[in-house]
C-alpha cells in the first residue's frame, strides 16, 4: 500500500484514541471535583497540562477557569488536541483514504465530526457536558468494534492498530504524570483524606476500576495503581501491554527492526521499574514518565522514517507524505 495511505490511517487511529481519552479525562475530572472540597488545590488546570497545551491555552484565555478549560479541550477549533480537532483530524485523514476500509467507518467518524461540530457551534452548556462527553467516547468505542469487525488484518489495520495502540500509551502516562503529581503534595497532610478519590478517578480516566479492583483485589493504593496502569500485561490501556500489542503489529511489517526495537527498549523500562520508589517520590514519578515519552518519540519516529516517505518541500500537517509502497500484499486493493 501506498505509505501516504498508511501515514492517514496511523493518524486517524491516533486522533480518534486522543478525542476518546480527551473526552474521559473531562468526564472524570468533573464528577472528581464534586467529591473533594472546595478549598483544594485541585482543579481544572491540570487538564491542560495533561495534554500539553499551556502555551496555545494561555495565549487564547486569561484564566483557567471550568469553561475556558472545558472549551479549550473539547470544542477550540485552534487547539488541535481538542475532541472536535481531533475527530476533524480523523476524518480528514480517512476522507481521501475511505476506499481501504470499509464503508461503515467512513459514516461514523463522519457523523461523530458532525454532531461535535453543530454542537461547538451551539454551544456546551454545563447542562449538556454530560450527554456530550458520553456521545463521544460511545462513540469511538463504536467505531474502534466496527474497525475490529470489519477490516481484515492486513497492512491497512496494521496502521490503524501502531496509531491507537502509541496513542494509548501515551496518553495512560500522560494522565498518570499530572495526576499523581497531584496525589503526592509536598505537604504530606494536605491532601491525604482524599487520596484514594484521586487515585480513583486516575483508574477512572482509564476505564480500569472495575478491572483493578477484579485483578488486584486491594484497596485502591498509588503502588498498585501505578503497577496495574505501567506493568500490567491484561489490561488493554496499561502502557506495556499496549507496546506489547504494538510490537505484535510491527512484525507483520517489513523493515520493523528498528520500530521493534525502539518499542522493546521503552517497554523493558517500564517492566523494569520501581513502583514502590516512584509512588513515595513526585520527581521521581515525573523523570520517569519524561524519560517513557522521549521513548514514545523515538518509536514514533522510528515508524515514521521507516514506512511514511517523506517529500522535502510537503508541510507538515494533517495530509502528509510521498508516494512509496510499503508492502505489495495490498497493492490489488
Amino acid at each position: 500500500m501506498l505509505s501516504r495511505v498508511a501515514e492517514n490511517l496511523y493518524w486517524m487511529a491516533r486522533y480518534i484514541e486522543r478525542a476518546e481519552d480527551t473526552a474521559r479525562l473531562v468526564s472524570v475530572n468533573s464528577h472528581l471535583l464534586l467529591d473533594l472540597p472546595h478549598q483544594t488545590a485541585l482543579g481544572w488546570s491540570t487538564l491542560i497540562d495533561i495534554t500539553g497545551g499551556d502555551e496555545l491555552f494561555d495565549k487564547k484565555y486569561d484564566r483557567r477557569s471550568e469553561k475556558n478549560v472545558v472549551h479549550f479541550l473539547c470544542v477550540e477549533p485552534d487547539n488541535p488536541g481538542s475532541i472536535l480537532s481531533s475527530l476533524a483530524g480523523a476524518r480528514e485523514n480517512l476522507r481521501t483514504t475511505r476506499d481501504v476500509v470499509s464503508r461503515e467507518i467512513w459514516e461514523l467518524i463522519n457523523e461523530l465530526y458532525l454532531e461535535v461540530r453543530d454542537q461547538a457551534e451551539s454551544g456546551l452548556t454545563p447542562r449538556r457536558r454530560d450527554a456530550f462527553l458520553k456521545r463521544v467516547i460511545r462513540g469511538c468505542q463504536t467505531l474502534t468494534g466496527v474497525i475490529e469487525g470489519t477490516l481484515s488484518h492486513l497492512s491497512a489495520k496494521t496502521f490503524i492498530e501502531l496509531g491507537r495502540h502509541l496513542e494509548r500509551a501515551d496518553m495512560t502516562t500522560r494522565i498518570l504524570d499530572v495526576r499523581s503529581g497531584n496525589l503526592l503534595p509536598k505537604d504530606p497532610e494536605e491532601l491525604r483524606p482524599f487520596e484514594h478519590l484521586q487515585w480513583m478517578s486516575v483508574l477512572k480516566s482509564l476505564t480500569g476500576y472495575q478491572m483493578y479492583r477484579q485483578q488486584v483485589r486491594l484497596r485502591v493504593r498509588g503502588p498498585d495503581v501505578l503497577r496495574f496502569l505501567l506493568q500490567n500485561q491484561h489490561f488493554p490501556r496499561a502502557v506495556a501491554r499496549s507496546l506489547e500489542a504494538l510490537a505484535w503489529e510491527l512484525q507483520s511489517l517489513p523493515r520493523h527492526d528498528r520500530a521493534l526495537a525502539a518499542a522493546a527498549l521503552v517497554r523493558a523500562d517500564v517492566l523494569e521499574a520501581d513502583m514502590q520508589a516512584l509512588a513515595r517520590s513526585t520527581d521521581e514519578l515525573h523523570a520517569f514518565i519524561d524519560e517513557l515519552q522521549i521513548g514514545f518519540n523515538t518509536l514514533h519516529e522510528a515508524i515514521v522514517t521507516t514506512y511514511f516517505a517523506r517529500l522535502e518541500d510537503t508541510p507538515r500537517g494533517l495530509l502528509h507524505g510521498g508516494e512509496a509502497t510499503i508492502a505489495e500484499e495490498d497493492d490489488e486493493d
